[in-house]
């Protein structure tokens, strides 16, 4: 069953306007970052898919559940019950489809060079997969320039779109 998903995910992914992502993981314990490219596909009102190195990589926002397969591992969260991505979703929700930005006391927004960084941080301290997301985006046409999320200990999984 998995198989066929991702089978089908990346032809849905192909057959969609989707723009070329570089994803650089960075573990603070080995010296060389894991490069690998792919395809990232935006629907409105809420829905993204990056897929990279080949489809094995997957993070996926599909409403307010979010998919993320890294190393063979999956992990499956919903905004409504993780109140991390709540903000996260909100955040990316409003991109995507052009609206300003909620404010929240777990996120800052700041505005230089014609790009806006939105910097999402958890207010409560329990144990989290990511202790914060970075996103940035064109300022003018509110088109998503890069995601960076940052783990423990200096670990950190970037997303650029080219």
């Amino acid at each position: 069953m998995k198989k066929l998903f991702l089978l089908l995910f990346c032809t849905l992914a192909l057959s969609a306007s989707a723009q070329n992502v570089v994803r650089t993981q960075h573990r603070a314990a080995i010296t060389q970052d894991a490069v690998t490219t792919g395809a990232m596909t935006i629907r409105k009102p809420d829905y993204i898919s990056i897929s990279t190195d080949g489809g094995k990589e997957l993070l996926i926002m599909d409403g307010t559940k979010f998919t993320m397969t890294m190393g063979g591992k999956q992990h499956v969260t919903d905004s409504r019950k993780n109140e991390q991505f709540a903000t996260f979703h909100a955040v990316l929700k409003a991109v995507i489809n052009n609206q300003p930005i909620p404010s929240g006391d777990d996120l800052t927004v700041t505005t230089k060079n014609g790009q806006t960084t939105v910097t999402i941080t958890p207010t409560a301290k329990k144990r989290q997969l990511f202790t914060s997301f970075v996103l940035t985006i064109d300022a003018k046409t509110s088109a998503i320039r890069s995601l960076r999320m940052n783990g423990r200990k200096g670990d950190y999984t970037d997303y650029k779109v080219q």
